[in-house]
C-alpha cells in the first residue's frame, strides 16, 4: 500500500498523479469535522458500531466512554484528524498506533462469543457506519450529497480502512454494492446489545460534566435532564427502521419530527462565516482545566465562575430550594488535597465505569497516557507491561473472593498501600519516556510535553529540572495516598 498527498485508491494501489487527493485539505470527509451536523451522526454511528455483537463486546469490556465520555471524543478526534491530514507519516504512524491498541482487545461477550478488535470484517463495519452516517446526515439536513460526492467520500472511506488493514476487500469496491451490504448486516447481524442500550438510554442521563462546567453541578444536571432525553429520541429516530424493529426500540411520539428539525438546524451553520466553527477549538476548551498554562484559560476561568454563580442561582430557585452554597467544591477550589477510599476508586480506578477494578481498567490508563504522549512502539509497550504487572499485584493483594476483579468494597476494606514495585516501575517508565534526552532529569520544556501543555505544573525545583525521585515520588501520591494533583487529575480523571 501506497500513502501520500495523493491518497490510496479503494484497492490499496496509487492513484494516478492528476487524482484528487483522497487525505488532506480536499478530502470530501474532513470537511465535516467542524460541522455541528457531525456531532449527531457521530452518535449514530457510535450506537450502530456497539450494536454489532463483537464490536459491542469490546465496548463494554474495554472502553472508557462511559466513565469518561470527553476524554474519548477527544482521543478520537484527535485521531481522525491524523488519519485524514496532510502528513503521510503522521497518518501511517496513527494507523501503526491504532492497531496496536486494538491487537490488545479480545475477549467474549456474554454469551461466550469470541470478539477480537483487529477481525476485519467487524472493522470494515465501523468504517461503513461512519459513512453511512454521513451520507444520512446530508440527506436529513436538507443537503443530499450528488453522487459524484458521495462516490468521492466512499473512496476517501475505503482508503482510511486500506490504510488500516493494508486492503479494503472487507468493503464492496463500489457504491452500488454497499448498500446491499449495509442492509444486509442491520437486518442479519445487529443485535441490542448491551453497549448499544447504554449510549442510548444511560450514557446521556448520567453524561458527567466536562472540566468546563466542574463546579456547577446544578446548571449540569439541569441542562443534561433536558438534552439527555432529547438526544436519544433524536438518535433512535435516525437508525434505520429495520433495526429498530429488530432491536426493539420504542420510537417517541414527534421523534421523527423533531429528529429532521435537530438536523436542519443544525445545517443552518453552513450560512456562518468560514472559520466561525471549530471543533477542535470548543473540544479543547470543554476539556481545558484549571490551573492550565494554556492562554485561553483564563477566558475559561472567568466563564467557569460565571457558571457556578448561575448553577448556584438554579439551585435556590429550584423547587428542592437548598443553599447555594452548598455546591461541592472542585479540585481547582481546593487544591491538592485527599480523596476518600471510594472517590479515588471511582475517579482513577475505575476508568470503564463499571464499578469494579480489573485489567482493561489498568489498561486504558496505559493506553491513555501512552496516546497523549505519543509513545513509540517499544516505550508503549514497556508501559503496558509495567501496568499489567502493577495488576497482578493489586490482584493477588485485593481480590479476596477470587472472581478475577476487585469490587470497591474489596478496595475500601483493604485501604492499601499501592505503591509495589510495580507502580514504582510504571512511574519510571513515564519519567524515561518524558526524559527525552536522556539527561536524567526532566526540564520544563519536557514536561510541558508530558502533558501536551494543557496540564500546568510549577516545576519549584531550583534549576527548574524534576529529577527522577520527586517523579516518582509525585505519581505513587497520586496513585496510592489518594491526594489529588493538578497534573495527574486532567489526565486520569477528568470526565
Amino acid at each position: 500500500m501506497t500513502t501520500g498527498t495523493t491518497g490510496v485508491t479503494p484497492t490499496g494501489t496509487t492513484p494516478p498523479a492528476d487524482a484528487n487527493p483522497l487525505f488532506g485539505s480536499d478530502s470530501q470527509f474532513r470537511a465535516f469535522f467542524d460541522d455541528p451536523r457531525w456531532a449527531l451522526a457521530i452518535i449514530r454511528a457510535t450506537v450502530l458500531e456497539a450494536a454489532h455483537p463483537q464490536i459491542g463486546a469490546a465496548l463494554a469490556d474495554n472502553s472508557t466512554f462511559v466513565a469518561h465520555p470527553w476524554r474519548r471524543l477527544r482521543n478520537t478526534f484527535l485521531s481522525m484528524r491524523r488519519m485524514f491530514g496532510t502528513e503521510p507519516a503522521v497518518r501511517e504512524r496513527e494507523a501503526a498506533r491504532l492497531n496496536r491498541l486494538h491487537a490488545r482487545m479480545s475477549g467474549s461477550d456474554s454469551r461466550g462469543r469470541p470478539y477480537d478488535a483487529m477481525d476485519r470484517a467487524t472493522r470494515a463495519w465501523v468504517v461503513a457506519t461512519l459513512f453511512e452516517s454521513a451520507v444520512t446526515m446530508c440527506r436529513l439536513s436538507g443537503q443530499p450529497l450528488d453522487q459524484d460526492a458521495m462516490e468521492r467520500m466512499y473512496a476517501e472511506y475505503r482508503a482510511f480502512l486500506a490504510a488500516l488493514d493494508g486492503d479494503a476487500r472487507e468493503l464492496p469496491e463500489e457504491l452500488a454494492d454497499f448498500w446491499p451490504y449495509f442492509d444486509q448486516v442491520v437486518e442479519n447481524e445487529l443485535e441490542n446489545t448491551e453497549a448499544a442500550r447504554v449510549i442510548l438510554y444511560r450514557l446521556f442521563d448520567h453524561l458527567p460534566a466536562p472540566a468546563l462546567l466542574d463546579g456547577a453541578p446544578t446548571l449540569w444536571a439541569a441542562g443534561r435532564a433536558v438534552v439527555g432525553p432529547l438526544l436519544g429520541a433524536i438518535t433512535v429516530a435516525s437508525l434505520p427502521e429495520a433495526y429498530r424493529r429488530r432491536a426493539g426500540l420504542p420510537e417517541m411520539p414527534g421523534a421523527q419530527t423533531l429528529m429532521q428539525g435537530a438536523y436542519l438546524t443544525a445545517g443552518l451553520a453552513r450560512f456562518l462565516p468560514e472559520g466561525w466553527l471549530n471543533a477542535e477549538s470548543v473540544i479543547e476548551l470543554l476539556s481545558l482545566p484549571p490551573g492550565s498554562d494554556d492562554p485561553r484559560a483564563r477566558t475559561v476561568t472567568a466563564l467557569r465562575g460565571r457558571m457556578k454563580r448561575a448553577s448556584a442561582l438554579l439551585r435556590l430557585l429550584s423547587p428542592l430550594g437548598g443553599d447555594p452554597g452548598a455546591e461541592p467544591a472542585s479540585a481547582a477550589d481546593t487544591g491538592e488535597g485527599r480523596r476518600s477510599a471510594n472517590e479515588f476508586f471511582r475517579q482513577v480506578l475505575d476508568q470503564t465505569g463499571d464499578g469494579h477494578l480489573d485489567w482493561p481498567d489498568l489498561a486504558a490508563m496505559a493506553r491513555e497516557l501512552s496516546t497523549r504522549l505519543d509513545l513509540d512502539e517499544p516505550e508503549e509497550t514497556r508501559l503496558y507491561d509495567a501496568f499489567a504487572a502493577w495488576w497482578r499485584e493489586l490482584q493477588a493483594a485485593l481480590d479476596t473472593d477470587g472472581d478475577g476483579r476487585v469490587s470497591a468494597d474489596e478496595y475500601a476494606a483493604a485501604v492499601p498501600s499501592l505503591a509495589g514495585p510495580a507502580l514504582i516501575r510504571v512511574a519510571e517508565v513515564l519519567f524515561d519516556a518524558t526524559d527525552k534526552d536522556g539527561s536524567g532529569t526532566i526540564d520544563a520544556e519536557e514536561y510541558r510535553t508530558l502533558f501536551r501543555t494543557a496540564f500546568h505544573r510549577d516545576l519549584t525545583t531550583g534549576d527548574g529540572t524534576y529529577v527522577r525521585s520527586a517523579f516518582v515520588s509525585d505519581f505513587l501520591s497520586f496513585m496510592s495516598a489518594r491526594r489529588t494533583s493538578t497534573p495527574y487529575d486532567p489526565l486520569l480523571t477528568d470526565a
